[in-house]
């Protein structure tokens, strides 16, 4: 079966019914903020090597986590229990994108896909400039250490990327991430496909009709207290 070839001046995509097994969906299109905000309210996300056309993907089951359900290690729970690292949120967005953009071994990659093209950095950071993207960054000794980024759209996260640069620094932003969105009532992240590491975290697969069915009610929803708004 062959994929549909998006045009310029069309913002739509196919159905997500009609993605390949593997996901993916359709190629070409932009990066435009209007294009990635429609892309992402159905389910849809871009993923793709530099030296190849926008590939757009909707994976089918799809990996989800629900903030009340993530898991804390042991580990973890004497990091956070010491608090070594600062958290901020939406102080250093580009930074944090250039971070998930390096290349990096196993040792150091914590989670989300980290195909981050330049382009890519542009439209995320205009998204951010208006409001729709997001970053949670952690601090030692005032160097940039860890982080993560992602897209809210009404009462849900979608999670893109993460980096960790010492011991624990992803987890510490993805926890802090967490305990946020349930404080502000957004009872969903997007992981997107599945990895180890976020499974660790209490990530789940579940199907993605399913998946598509609380982006169309949670979506149209607007989280408490206009969350995000409060702390840019």
């Amino acid at each position: 079966m062959a994929i549909d070839w998006l045009s310029p001046d069309d913002l739509s995509f196919p159905p997500v019914e009609h993605a390949l097994e593997d996901g993916l969906l359709a190629a070409g299109g932009d990066l435009s903020p209007e294009r990635l905000l429609n892309a992402y309210r159905h389910g849809i996300f871009p993923w793709y090597n530099a030296d190849n056309p926008i590939l757009w993907w909707s994976p089918d089951p799809r990996l989800v986590l629900y903030p009340e359900h993530l898991h804390i290690s042991k580990s973890l729970k004497k990091t956070l229990k010491k608090q070594p690292l600062t958290v901020t949120i939406d102080q250093a967005f580009t930074d944090v994108m250039l971070a998930c953009a390096q290349p990096r071994n196993d040792a150091v990659s914590d989670g989300f896909h980290t195909w981050i093209q330049d382009d890519m950095v542009t439209s995320y950071t205009t998204l951010h400039q208006q409001g729709h993207a997001h970053s949670v960054e952690c601090w030692l000794e005032g160097q940039l250490v860890g982080g993560l980024y992602g897209i809210a759209i009404g009462r849900v996260f979608f999670g893109e990327s993460m980096f960790s640069l010492v011991n624990d620094s992803s987890k510490v932003a993805f926890a802090a991430l967490c305990q946020r969105l349930i404080e502000w009532d957004i009872p969903l992240i997007d992981c997107q496909v599945y990895s180890d590491h976020l499974a660790r975290l209490g990530a789940t697969e579940i199907p993605r009709s399913r998946f598509i069915q609380a982006l169309d009610t949670l979506c149209d929803q607007t989280a408490t207290p206009m969350a995000w708004r409060q702390i840019t």
